[in-house]
């Protein structure tokens, strides 16, 4: 564990090795227990530089793996660009996703 760890993830840690170490994968236990409280310490801003993981950057919490247009956000820029190639747009995969929007609209 790295210096400055609450005894809670100390505990976290432990329990997470022992975990690992009861399904017989004692040996990455180690490196896992880490993996796992080290990012769950930079997601509640525990560490210095802390970094948010790709699914709640954004705040997209509760929201991955859904489309933006599932999310109210409209389509989004890969179907603007199926949209764009069916219809025959030139210069489609240099526009960006508001340029698309347009050049669909047309």
């Amino acid at each position: 564990m790295p210096r400055g760890s609450s005894p809670k993830r100390e505990r976290q840690y432990e329990h997470i090795k022992e975990s690992y170490e009861q399904r017989g994968q004692g040996r990455r236990a180690e490196e896992i227990a880490a993996r796992t409280v080290n990012k769950e310490r930079a997601e509640t801003g525990e560490t210095k530089a802390s970094r948010k993981s790709p699914s709640r950057a954004g705040g997209q919490a509760g929201k991955a793996g859904k489309p933006a247009a599932a999310r109210g956000g409209g389509p989004t820029r890969e179907q603007l660009y199926e949209e764009a190639r069916r219809k025959g747009v030139e210069g489609r995969s240099k526009m960006s996703k508001a340029q698309l929007k347009k050049a669909v609209a047309r």
